[in-house]
């Protein structure tokens, strides 16, 4: 058997799952949004935000105003932005 071979089917499988032979780093950001002010609010943009490719968690607190994203693919702060203002709130990268 040689050793650091991967068969086929991994290879496809990983490719099927949006994985690379490396490990997905992932990466956090933050933003600051306003005009939220309850769990409705944070159901919005947590929403919106999910729907970015390669997010992996987003979280959201109206009392503290912030946006936390968590993806294994770097996001542009302008699809950020703009998923947020979809759900009807301004964001700024903080």
């Amino acid at each position: 058997m040689l050793v650091g071979v991967v068969p086929l089917r991994g290879i496809l499988e990983l490719h099927e799952k949006g994985g690379d032979m490396a490990g997905s780093e992932k990466s956090t950001v933050e933003y600051t949004v306003t005009g939220m002010s309850c769990g409705h609010c944070e159901a919005s943009v947590r929403g919106e935000v999910s729907k970015l490719a390669g997010v992996e968690d987003v979280q959201v607190s109206a009392a503290d105003g912030t946006l936390r994203i968590v993806s294994t693919a770097e996001l542009a702060d302008d699809a950020v932005i703009a998923a947020v203002d979809e759900a009807g709130y301004t964001a700024v990268r903080a």
